[in-house]
């Protein structure tokens, strides 16, 4: 089915602050709208709009059909207890959904005192009965296990025994990928989907995004994956309260934004220099009114009738020039002045040199369960800059942890080296958690900082006066990274690790992570699956981790 859907003066946002307003989209068959904005923007509640979830400040959304399958996506941080993988897929790609309307609509059939009041129970399950043709449950079992395989996840006889709180993060993101690829949405709205995902993951969810026949609406901080995937952009600019839409791809965005941008400036920078220009010479057409008074009336005599006249004329001429000079002020077509956007500016600190060589395996092998890492050989030395990168669950996060010294190998050695100062985002950001407000957990990990300077620095980050007395684990993801980012200002380090650190950051901020990494000259372990990061940040070695053995690429 083709479906369309078009909001119209859409307005939203939460409690009395709007976010956005005036915002038209349509959305129809082939159609992939990239959501772009900084964090805070309105991305999420646009989406949550879209779906029906949520009621818009102002505006409408229609559907054609009326009846049409959206989808909505969200980010999902924590995974519901006792819930197994089979109900997670079920839950996410709306058969369990459409599966109990079904039931429920069977029995009001069979038992017509069980329909709502005033409804047709036949006509209620003939839509419910479409709804569950659509959503793609009637073969769900038989496709659930095809798509599991294909993605590499062994659970077993019978993955509805198997519990998502049972996986690991790179196999719940796998789960995850999963119900996007199981699912039949006539409009998809998917809220950051290359979340953990791998480079082999990110692939395949490029290939469904592309050959979907329905319209997408997709948050992603990915920017090869909107470049490969979207058609247009549809831009939520905090800074200057507006919206807009950019035909083309991301890549095409881009220049277009930066050639708007640059016109605004101009125009205003015009508007600015004839306005300054004309309320100069305003006020030298005053003074010299006034001069002129002031002259006539010490130099001419109390009797000279023709002069006082003759100055009287002037002076009248002089006012005429200074309210015409007025008028054109006043007839002059303002332009407001472009809003600075906020940036996350930031650097790393940085402590004195490390020893020579900052860590090293010998022949180290580390277990973990079923799973083993090496034997594996490696020597880190002060001022490398090293990517890594493979697949969920190949043992990216074991190495780094032999690195630093976090576990001890079961057969072989592991060493740190002296005056070693680690600086890390790790991914699971777990540096902040806990019930603490933000400013008393950062105080305590930063002692030597005074609190106003500690708040002074958060809000360099953007975390202002709300996001300091709330408890950390009440934070948002891409929040608790921005904190992390600060602890990285705030104290010296010589060795930086970080681990999927564009995970949760907006696009400003990743591209300023990039700058900030350009200047920092200690040494680096980048984890990371973010294409446009690898190309862009500058390293001296790539390790290849893949099915527990570490390779020089």
């Amino acid at each position: 089915m083709t479906a369309t859907l078009v909001a119209q003066g859409l307005a939203g946002g939460y409690g009395h602050r709007t976010l956005f307003d005036s915002l038209d989209l349509t959305v129809t068959a082939g159609d992939v709208v990239g959501l772009v904005g900084a964090n805070g923007a309105g991305k999420s509640t646009l989406l949550k709009l879209l779906a029906g979830v949520e009621e818009p400040q102002a505006g409408t959304i229609r559907l054609a059909p009326s009846d049409a399958f959206v989808g909505w996506l969200p980010q999902e941080h924590e995974r519901v207890v006792g819930e197994s993988v089979v109900e997670y897929i079920g839950r996410r790609t709306g058969c369990a959904a459409a599966s109990s309307d079904m039931d429920a609509a069977a029995a009001a059939l069979g038992d017509p005192s069980l329909a709502a009041p005033g409804t047709d129970p036949a006509d209620v399950y003939s839509a419910a009965l479409d709804r569950w043709l659509a959503s793609g449950a009637a073969d769900l079992d038989e496709r659930l296990p095809i798509v599991l395989a294909d993605l590499g996840l062994d659970l077993g006889d019978d993955p509805a025994d198997t519990l998502m709180t049972s996986l690991s993060g790179g196999q719940a993101a796998r789960v995850g990928l999963a119900a996007l690829l199981l699912s039949r949405f006539d409009i998809a709205l998917l809220d950051e989907p290359t979340n953990d995902l791998d480079l082999d993951g990110i692939e395949r969810l490029e290939a469904f995004v592309r050959g979907l026949r329905g319209g997408v609406v997709v948050v992603s901080h990915d920017r090869e994956f909107l470049a490969r995937c979207v058609t247009r952009v549809l831009e939520l600019d905090l800074a200057q309260n507006s919206n807009r839409v950019f035909g083309g791809g991301y890549d095409a965005y881009l220049e277009e934004r930066a050639t708007v941008r640059r016109h605004q400036r101009e125009k205003y920078d015009e508007f600015a220099d004839k306005k300054a220009d004309l309320v100069a010479r305003a006020r030298t057409q005053r003074e010299w009114s006034s001069q002129g008074v002031r002259n006539a009336m010490k130099k001419a005599p109390d009797n000279d009738k023709i002069k006082r006249k003759a100055s009287a004329e002037s002076s009248e001429k002089q006012a005429q020039k200074v309210r015409q000079m007025e008028s054109r002020i006043a007839r002059l077509e303002e332009v407001e002045e472009p809003r600075k956007e906020w940036q996350l500016e930031f650097t790393i600190g940085s402590a004195p040199r490390s020893s020579s060589v900052v860590s090293t395996l010998s022949s180290a092998v580390f277990r973990q369960g079923t799973f083993q890492l090496g034997p594996v050989s490696l020597q880190v030395n002060a001022g490398e800059r090293i990517g890594i990168t493979g697949p969920n669950g190949a043992g990216k996060s074991t190495l780094l942890r032999g690195l630093l010294g976090r576990q001890l190998p079961d057969e072989g050695t592991a060493s740190l080296g002296a005056s070693v100062q680690i600086g890390e985002i790790d991914q699971a950001r777990a540096q902040l958690v806990g019930a603490q407000p933000l400013a008393v957990a950062f105080e305590e990990l930063v002692p030597e900082m005074a609190s106003g300077e500690v708040r002074t620095l958060l809000a360099k980050f953007g975390l202002k006066a709300d996001h300091v007395t709330r408890a950390v684990d009440e934070l948002s993801p891409g929040e608790r990274t921005r904190a992390g980012l600060a602890l990285l200002q705030a104290r010296g380090i010589n060795l930086l690790v970080l681990d999927e650190p564009t995970n949760h950051l907006d696009l400003p901020a990743i591209e300023q992570l990039e700058q900030a990494l350009e200047s920092y000259e200690g040494t680096l372990l980048l984890v990371t699956h973010d294409r446009r990061m690898l190309a862009t940040v500058q390293t001296d070695r790539h390790w290849r981790v893949e099915a527990g053995q570490v390779v020089e690429v």
